[in-house]
């Protein structure tokens, strides 16, 4: 296996989950009421991320209920929303948030992460995710879910699309002069007039260029069409690996399809996503987690285990391992990665229904770590040092407990090591990442050998 040959700092980010990302982290005694709709709990662990200079906090999002109400807690904030509010009381770190492409249009979201970017001060950056599930595609109107592929082909207009109205306006297109009363060249700000297959949209936005241009390009999907998309327009990447090894090949992939498409493979960082559970000692941390299992219900995580591998709830045993006859990947419409690695764990593991729904409890595929802090800075040292990672997906299996453990015990000791940040040393999201802000693609480039822009449009005036 090949390592790193570099020690480049690594990345940090904060995926915050409600009130933690264990399935029964809500029935513990220290977890808010109403954490998943609290904005004042959000804040709090905002400024514990800040705290620990960490690179970003990141919220998922979904345009459907997930889950039983009954059982969990289910309802969530929209996101770009409560970004603008923990934007209010943090200075530095970025603000990640999770937006459909299936489910939303290019010059609102355009204009809504641009905003984000404004109230910020540079700091946000959008999670570009495509849609699976009926119950996802009934609440729009739709009687099911549009073909995987089809999904990434609008994805990918959608951002292009996107950037395009970002890069409507130039950089020095608002000069406000107030004495010759000329707030904007009209010459700098022009539309776009798009016309593709999902999306006809004219332009320009009615938002100027944001600090950073672009809110930073995330991506989550891990199948064939998903690190094709995340080789194409990613900066960064947030991955579910369960081993090393498949850690590092998902590296080497993804970094080999930038490098083909003309792109610097060090302007894609891969994020691995870790839940670490911390105890003063080893035999703690396990049993807090052996705690947290418990408090599952295993009739209701069955339920949801079968949803995810496409059987009926009675298809699964509690104390069995997974039935042999199970649909093939390329059968599966939505979420087809996240299929492949929950099976691929049962089968490698022989889990049965019982010990994989614990497996999955805490993170739902991506890797459970229980241990000392100086245990998981081990862990996270050596996917580092082993070419598996650029950084990794914090995701605290209990909120706030959780996130501060982390960034009051293992934080100290990657700084020590050398392997992260000792301070800011930038403003925007961007510079966190070492990444370089958008040229202008409309204003700042010409076509060879004509004069005019590299995008073909119309002058507003």
């Amino acid at each position: 296996m090949t390592g790193r040959t570099d020690r480049k700092p690594l990345h940090l980010n904060a995926f915050l989950m409600s009130v933690g990302h264990h399935e029964a982290a809500w029935r513990l005694p220290e977890s808010p009421a109403g954490g998943g709709t609290d904005v004042g709990h959000y804040q709090n662990l905002a400024r514990i991320a800040e705290r620990g200079l960490l690179d970003s906090v990141f919220l998922a999002d979904s345009p459907v209920l997930f889950g039983d109400p009954g059982r969990r807690p289910a309802g969530k904030l929209e996101p770009t929303v409560l970004l603008t509010a923990l934007a209010a009381v943090t200075s530095w770190i970025g603000l990640i948030a999770t937006a459909s492409t299936s489910y939303n249009e290019p010059f609102n979201l355009a204009r809504r992460f641009s905003s984000l970017d404004h109230v910020s001060g540079g700091r946000a950056g959008w999670n570009i995710v495509t849609t699976a599930g009926a119950d996802a595609a009934r609440n729009f109107g739709l009687d099911d879910t549009p073909l995987h592929h089809d999904r990434y082909r609008r994805a990918a207009e959608f951002v292009e699309v996107a950037t395009k109205l970002w890069d409507s306006w130039a950089d020095d297109a608002v000069i406000a002069d107030k004495e010759r009363g000329v707030h904007a060249l009209a010459d700098r700000v022009r539309r776009i007039d798009h016309r593709g297959t999902f999306f006809r949209v004219d332009g320009p936005l009615n938002v100027a260029r944001s600090p950073q241009a672009y809110p930073l390009l995330v991506q989550a999907g891990s199948s064939e069409d998903g690190k094709d998309f995340a080789a194409r327009y990613a900066e960064a990447v947030f991955t579910a690996q369960q081993t090393l090894d498949d850690g590092v090949a998902f590296y080497k992939d993804v970094k080999r399809r930038a490098l083909s498409l003309g792109r610097d493979p060090d302007g894609i960082k891969i994020l691995p996503g870790i839940v670490p559970v911390i105890g003063d000692t080893e035999a703690e941390a396990r049993e807090l987690d052996a705690e947290l299992d418990r408090l599952i219900s295993p009739e209701y995580a069955k339920r949801q285990l079968a949803r995810q591998l496409h059987l009926d709830p009675d298809d699964l045993r509690l104390d069995r391992e997974l039935p042999d006859a199970l649909p093939a990947e390329d059968e599966i419409e939505g979420a087809k990665s996240r299929f492949t690695l929950i099976v691929e764990l049962a089968r490698r593991e022989r889990l049965t229904v019982r010990q994989l729904i614990g497996r999955l409890g805490g993170g739902r595929g991506h890797r459970t770590f229980a241990g000392t802090a100086e245990q998981v800075a081990d862990t996270i040292e050596h996917w580092y040092d082993s070419g598996a990672a650029d950084g990794f997906n914090i995701m605290p299996a209990v909120l706030p407990s959780g996130l501060e453990r982390f960034v009051d015990e293992v934080v100290p000791l990657l700084q020590e090591r050398g392997l992260f940040r000792t301070e800011y040393t930038g403003t925007t999201l961007r510079d966190h990442y070492g990444l370089r802000r958008p040229a202008n693609r409309i204003f700042d480039t010409v076509e060879p050998g004509t004069g005019q822009p590299a995008i073909g449009l119309v002058e507003t005036g």
